[in-house]
């Protein structure tokens, strides 16, 4: 998983004294299990790709973390069911009891980095930093606290060296003339502390996808982004989402107290008095809350303000419960969002008082992985792989909409969409197809809808991507 998370798992297990392989040539193993799907087939393996044995003295803590699912004995759970890095981190991963020959070195910490770089040629036409890699979104923040005009591709592009994803920053000399001075020395500071790769281009010219210079690609701006915090927002996920700007991506986000924007609800005196105004910001993050309990929080003057405000451009990424809010369910557009029915079985009146933590424990999906499948053409899933693990708390999603852009969806098998961790049949079958990814439009505005946490306690980080791009691509798109 180069420009991926791999350097993270593995940085992980080596701070933990485990000892870490890495091949120095090609070798196969035939009877590998796939994470994905749990089938066994042959698989060819590369140099670079990393090896961890089971058999070493740090066994069970490499079980605990790496096994794609851990035997569960009770259907009742504290907040997740599955705790595998591989699944996390979104990788690429196998495991196999056969005992393979095959060309290896063992690595230490020193040797395992992101390792920023940059290449130049005499004349640079342009810079390109490709979104795929994992440090990308840190390095578009660090290019606008410079100050620099940067451009997204839209969709792939290439020439005969090198072929760069969707999303991929592009940095016209002609359009920074201004930095020309400083221009070089600034890619060499950014591939380094952001840790990525800079690619200098001596033409714009491409033999694949748009010219650098094409109007097609897009000026992305440094969005003035703030975050509601305060009940009834869930200071958990607000933490999170915090930490992924404030530390990882290094782009600045204001925490505004819900009963601050409550009280402003009509245009004031501005932030120099203590008040908020949304029509200070660009992007407005509401983490995880109950639809009822938003409904106190924008109601009257306060709603029609943020819908006002939408129209107008604004982006709302709403996570998890709050992504309700914004559906047919308030009646704020034609939305559904699918929740299961309220069990009215005989068998439910009749459970005891002892029985029942266990049997709605049956019923509930206590953090598990599903298969989910990402649209990496959107804006939003620039930087994604296809295929992603996702991590599902309970049974609320999106009905596929023609309104809606669905980017993140669950498999359309639900025999296979459990990966690990525990959700009953019923709950699977309730989910297959649906949206836990999208976005919507309102007026010039967008609402990025995050059912899913995407970076749970900063450990799930597999589909992190999704949040930086609703906040940094999708409003200029």
């Amino acid at each position: 998983d180069e420009g991926g998370y791999v350097t993270d798992v593995i940085r992980i297990l080596l701070h933990q004294g485990v000892e870490v392989q890495r091949a120095t040539g090609n070798f196969s193993v035939r009877d590998a299990k796939d994470y994905w799907d749990g089938t066994r087939k042959a698989v060819n393996f590369s140099a670079g790709d990393y090896i961890i044995s089971a058999d070493q003295p740090r066994h069970l803590f490499v079980h605990s973390l790496l096994q794609r699912n851990l035997a569960i004995e009770d259907s009742v759970m504290y907040d997740m069911a599955t705790w595998s890095a591989p699944l996390a981190y979104n990788l690429e991963a196998y495991s196999s009891r056969q005992v393979a020959s095959y060309p290896a070195e063992t690595v230490d910490m020193d040797e395992v980095n992101w390792g920023g770089r940059i290449s130049l040629t005499a004349e640079p036409y342009a810079f390109v930093i490709d979104w795929d890699q994992r440090w990308a979104p840190r390095a578009l923040a660090m290019l606008w606290e410079k100050g620099y005009r940067v451009r997204a591709a839209v969709e792939p592009f290439g020439d005969e060296a090198h072929t760069f994803s969707a999303g991929s920053l592009i940095i016209l000399r002609g359009r920074n003339l201004e930095k020309s001075e400083v221009l070089r020395a600034d890619m060499a500071e950014i591939a380094e502390q952001a840790g990525v790769t800079v690619v200098a281009k001596a033409t714009g010219r491409m033999l694949d996808g748009y010219d650098l210079a094409s109007t097609r690609n897009v000026p992305v701006d440094q969005p003035k982004v703030a975050m509601l915090v305060e009940p009834p927002f869930d200071t958990y996920t607000a933490g999170q989402v915090y930490f992924l700007f404030d530390q990882d991506t290094r782009l600045p986000v204001d925490r505004i107290r819900t009963s601050v924007l409550q009280q402003t609800a009509l245009p004031r005196f501005g932030s120099r008095y203590g008040y908020a105004d949304l029509n200070d910001y660009d992007v407005l993050i509401l983490p995880d809350a109950r639809i009822n309990a938003l409904k106190e929080v924008f109601n009257g003057n306060a709603l029609e303000s943020l819908k006002d405000w939408l129209r107008r451009g604004g982006t709302i990424v709403a996570m998890e419960g709050a992504a309700g809010f914004f559906t047919a369910e308030t009646k704020f557009n034609e939305l559904v969002w699918a929740g299961t029915d309220r069990d009215t079985s005989e068998e439910a009146r009749r459970v005891t008082y002892g029985e029942r933590e266990r049997y709605y424990g049956l019923q509930r999906i206590p953090g598990s992985a599903l298969q989910g499948h990402i649209d990496t053409t959107n804006p939003l899933g620039f930087g994604l792989h296809p295929r992603v693990y996702t991590l599902r708390s309970g049974s609320d999603a999106l009905a596929p909409d023609a309104n809606l852009q669905a980017v993140g969806t669950y498999g359309e098998d639900s025999s296979e969409l459990l990966v690990a961790g525990y959700a009953s049949a019923s709950n699977l079958d309730h989910l297959r197809a649906k949206v836990f990814a999208g976005v919507s439009e309102y007026g010039q505005g967008k609402i990025v809808y995050l059912v899913d946490n995407p970076h749970f306690r900063m450990f799930w980080r597999g589909p992190s991507r999704l949040m930086q791009n609703a906040v940094m691509l999708v409003p200029g798109f």
